[in-house]
């Protein structure tokens, strides 16, 4: 018997980014899960839900698409009731995680060593046996064999403050005393679609989203240079979310693996551990400065409703 899921979809620019996304409220995701974009069983109504805000990555679309089910068998196996949020671009992402707009989180690693310490959120898992490497990808035509044929082109990131995406690989391009031009585009599939356009020789991005994009735009790419590995993306949680329920979730997540849980499929991820804020002291140990990351604290913003 499928069961159903009242579906909220919070988006830091409400209703008229989603219209302008396209993203029908009635959109149907997985067997029998009626998806009005929030994800919380219907016996855990009763239960203020805690909102999960997931680093705009790619489009709300595609975002509500891989994480919406993932999410709302989180909250069956929990008994904890959770709404889906998202933001419009990634700086945006960043103002809302300042402002400790989101109960739960999935952030970047360099997101993650700052919010830790500015705004109460602590790691409570990661992807097992997995390191974040960022990647570089040109046209499947492209001439371009070697990373340092980039020299004193523009370049295409999603954001100065996206870790794998952008950080890494501006990084070890200036260890290489490479001069590029980054233009900031403001999500992954930006990225992938302008590269593939050719209105830049070369963009940032990372495995997950890149085997994430429908496999037309993929075929039309390829990835030149990867980059040194660190520790992947944190889930957190704010410091206001009780231990009880955060135990629950911790134990639900850490209980997942591909086998035995299909929503972790589009994620492209196989199962989850336990973390410790600790784990990410391979970042910390860069000491990136906020001027090289020009990350966003913008508390004006509205972050989402409900």
């Amino acid at each position: 018997m499928s069961k159903r899921y009242n579906l909220k979809f919070y988006n830091t620019s409400p209703s008229r980014a989603l219209q302008q996304k396209g993203l029908a409220l009635g959109l149907t995701l997985g067997i029998g899960m009626s998806a009005m974009l929030n994800i919380s069983p219907v016996k855990a109504q009763d239960q203020k839900a805690l909102v999960f805000g997931i680093v705009p990555q790619q489009s709300a679309t595609r975002l509500a698409q891989t994480w919406v089910p993932m999410l709302a068998h989180l909250s069956q196996k929990s008994g904890i009731p959770i709404r889906f949020a998202t933001a419009k671009d990634i700086p945006t992402f960043e103002a809302c995680l300042a402002k400790g707009a989101y109960d739960l989180a999935y952030m970047n690693p360099y997101h993650f060593t700052i919010f830790n310490e500015s705004s109460g959120y602590k790691a409570f898992a990661r992807q097992a046996n997995k390191q974040l490497k960022g990647i570089i990808v040109v046209r499947k035509d492209s001439s371009h064999s070697a990373l340092e044929q980039l020299d004193k082109k523009q370049i295409a990131f999603p954001s100065p403050a996206a870790f794998g995406a952008s950080v890494i690989p501006r990084a070890e391009m200036n260890m290489r005393d490479m001069q590029i031009s980054p233009i900031y585009v403001r999500s992954h599939d930006s990225v992938y679609r302008s590269v593939a356009a050719g209105l830049f020789p070369a963009g940032g991005g990372v495995m997950r989203t890149f085997g994430n994009i429908p496999k037309e735009l993929r075929g039309q790419l390829r990835i030149l240079y990867k980059t040194d590995g660190y520790t992947p993306h944190a889930f957190a949680a704010h410091n206001r979310v009780d231990a009880k329920s955060l135990a629950k979730i911790t134990d639900s997540m850490t209980a997942m693996s591909l086998e035995s849980d299909a929503v972790l499929k589009p994620l492209g991820m196989k199962a989850f551990i336990k973390a410790k804020d600790s784990d990410w002291n391979d970042v910390r140990s860069l000491n990136l400065s906020k001027q090289h990351t020009q990350i966003t604290t913008d508390s004006v913003l509205q972050c989402h409703s409900g």
